[in-house]
């Protein structure tokens, strides 16, 4: 059944048929506390922190945890538990706007429940549950808040206490445990809100069941017609972001709960108008238009401007790829975000310059000079790729990754502060690597041998295209940016990026790397060196390099943001169809149920793949709108439009809020 386009809204993802065994939560974050749904009433499938990490389970590296599950409830009717086996009229809906994420039921003819969550935007450590019971009958209710450990924590420590106001009672539920090394403290601690007045609520009880479980809940009578609402805020942190979590968890929940429920959302909802101050807006493709408030939307939830992080390519929405951060945020995520909304890339770049020692370390440790970022990062900045993965040892463009990441932080704010303090080292370190990283075989044979492609099927090969011509931008501009600050560039830099040779074929297309002949490749190599690395810049070779490497993708086992390049580079050259056609191509294959979540390769099932989202939001800014960082700004190239679109707006882009419309 096709859905009509005016059935399609552009705010709001609504699952209807619900079927619990082929559904993929879609994640409720705030740049730090991430809440994945689930399809049961009143449960969520997991929490997770941003910065959180500890060893255990595989790979002998850091992993992201689970938190404590702060806002799993259950709810009492008449002495019965509510579960998906007695309820009827089941439905879930997201809306984007303001990250709501909300439930509906009925139970029997006795009742119709509603709850929405939310991770509070203006609080970075805190949720909150809202929950209205109609009653269609004269029932009783007894609803309980349920703090669960997660298996991997140990020693885990529960508290309950009650701190008495002349106006208020302030519930607490409380635990907290050790992460699996011992090496951090999580905790979590949630209250309710009521809206009776003071000395009329309801008394609260609390149960112990077992040491990694114990709950508060309360009784009520609900007369037919009325309409019961309370609801539960908790907050979750731990020693990696706070000295004392255990207080700090209890201290944040009181501060929640005293501002109430009006306020929270209040704040909540006016901190998410001012992320969509900065959108895409789409005229004339309705599901396209809802797809994309989907990526921004979750680009959004996983990143938070004032932090030192940088998301994962799974972001918030659970334990994928450890948590780890990869070349996926520097050149898929972060260059997205930069265009809309720099204060929260300055966050993606802050987390690369605080591990800048450790870069430093990891080049001492291979014999090079400057810094070598590691394919695989965590909270300390040292290498953390599995051993079985060569692309830790070898993987060595995520050195180029980030410095690219910092260049484009000066082009797009012009902050010269910036630019002295916090980009001049990450760029001039990471130049002396690739400096002391090829190997000098004469004019045109600074050779950079041994390394693991763009494209990972490739191992172990020389003169990648995508390597080599990322360490040329990386030189070139640590060069620019000495002339901007008035320092001496090394001359060696300009001399190394000159003689880094990028390798052809007899068919005149630019070759993946020195042994090239045709393979399959997973994932756009040399095409990246049109965009983003502008190395590239003749429309024929361009054109000419798309025409190969586009029938050399298979159609399945590869990332989203390949076709997310194709579709960038067709837009520039002014084919706005086949344009379109990568554009779709480049997700809905990958699209999961019942949320139109994108996973990472068509058919897979592992979403939330933010990268993938990152490379399809810049194949509509820099695309087909045309957008184009450059040392002077942000400016505007030519572009088109695919022929069934009436118009493209991006609204809020730079550090003066610009706005670009192009019309059919």
């Amino acid at each position: 059944m096709t859905v009509k386009a005016q059935d399609i809204n552009p705010w709001v993802v609504k699952a209807d048929k619900i079927d619990p065994a082929n559904y993929y939560g879609i994640t409720v974050a705030n740049g730090m506390i991430g809440i994945v749904s689930a399809p049961e009433p009143f449960k969520v499938k997991n929490v997770v922190l941003a910065g959180a990490y500890d060893l255990y389970g595989r790979g002998r590296v850091s992993n992201f945890l689970n938190s404590f599950n702060l806002l799993n409830m259950y709810l009492e009717i008449d002495g019965r538990r509510i579960d998906a086996k007695n309820i009827s009229n089941f439905k879930q809906e997201l809306d984007m706007q303001h990250a709501a994420f909300t439930t509906t039921f009925d139970y029997a003819d006795k009742a119709t429940i509603k709850y929405t969550y939310y991770s509070l935007r203006q609080l970075p450590f805190t949720v909150l549950m809202d929950v209205s019971v109609m009653a269609k009958k004269a029932i009783s209710i007894t609803s309980a808040s349920v703090m669960e450990a997660p298996d991997a924590l140990k020693e885990v420590q529960n508290y309950y206490n009650e701190i008495d106001r002349p106006h208020v009672t302030i519930s607490l539920l409380t635990s907290t445990a050790k992460s699996p090394t011992g090496k951090m403290q999580l905790c979590a601690s949630t209250s309710f809100l009521f809206t009776e007045p003071h000395g009329q609520e309801p008394r609260i009880i609390h149960e112990m069941w077992d040491n990694n479980m114990h709950l508060m809940k309360f009784s009520k009578t609900v007369a037919a017609g009325e309409t019961y609402k309370y609801a539960v805020t908790g907050s979750s942190i731990t020693s990696a972001h706070h000295a004392d979590p255990l207080n700090e968890a209890e201290r944040l929940t009181i501060f929640a709960k005293l501002e109430g429920r009006d306020r929270l959302i209040k704040f909540h909802n006016k901190a998410w108008d001012d992320l969509w101050a900065s959108d895409i807006q789409v005229e004339g493709d309705a599901q396209a238009q809802q797809d994309i408030h989907s990526m921004l939307y979750h680009l959004y939830s996983f990143s938070r401007a004032g932090t030192a992080y940088s998301p994962s390519p799974m972001g918030l929405s659970g334990l994928g790829y450890n948590g780890h951060v990869f070349w996926d945020c520097d050149i898929w995520i972060y260059p997205a975000m930069l265009v809309l909304h720099p204060e929260i890339a300055k966050s993606m770049v802050e987390y690369r310059f605080e591990r800048l020692d450790a870069a430093r370390k990891n080049a001492f440790s291979h014999g090079y000079k400057g810094a070598m970022f590691p394919w695989e990062s965590a909270d300390s900045g040292v290498e953390e790729t599995p051993v079985w993965a060569l692309s830790g040892p070898f993987e060595h463009h995520i050195t180029a990754d980030v410095a690219l990441a910092a260049w484009n932080y000066y082009c797009v704010t012009q902050d010269k502060d910036w630019l002295r303090e916090k980009g001049w080292p990450l760029l001039s370190a990471t130049a002396d690597f690739w400096a002391s990283r090829v190997e000098r075989n004469g004019p045109g044979h600074y050779d950079i041998k041994n390394v693991v492609a763009a494209d990972e099927w490739a191992e172990n090969i020389d003169n990648n295209a995508f390597t080599n011509a990322a360490a040329q931008a990386n030189l070139l501009n640590a060069t620019a940016a000495a002339k901007i600050l008035g320092f001496k560039a090394d001359a060696d830099w300009q001399l190394v990026a000159q003689n880094i040779p990028i390798l052809k074929m007899d068919n005149g297309v630019t070759r993946e790397f020195a042994t090239y002949n045709g393979e399959g490749i997973k994932q756009a190599d040399v095409n990246l060196l049109a965009y983003p690395l502008k190395t590239i810049t003749d429309a024929g070779q361009i054109k000419k390099d798309l025409e190969y490497y586009e029938t050399r993708v298979p159609n399945e086992g590869t990332p989203a943001m390949t076709q997310a390049v194709f579709a960038l580079l067709y837009a520039r050259l002014g084919n706005g169809d086949k344009a379109y056609h990568f554009f779709k191509d480049a997700y809905e294959p990958n699209l999961n149920p019942p949320f139109r979540v994108i996973a990472e390769t068509k058919g897979g099932t592992n979403p939330y793949f933010a990268t993938g989202a990152g490379g399809i939001i810049q194949s509509l800014l820099m695309g087909f709108g045309g957008l184009d960082i450059t040392p002077a700004g942000i400016v505007q190239v030519k572009s088109k439009l695919p022929s069934n679109w009436k118009s493209l707006t991006i609204k809020g882009v730079g550090v003066n809020k610009m706005q670009f419309k192009l019309s059919n």
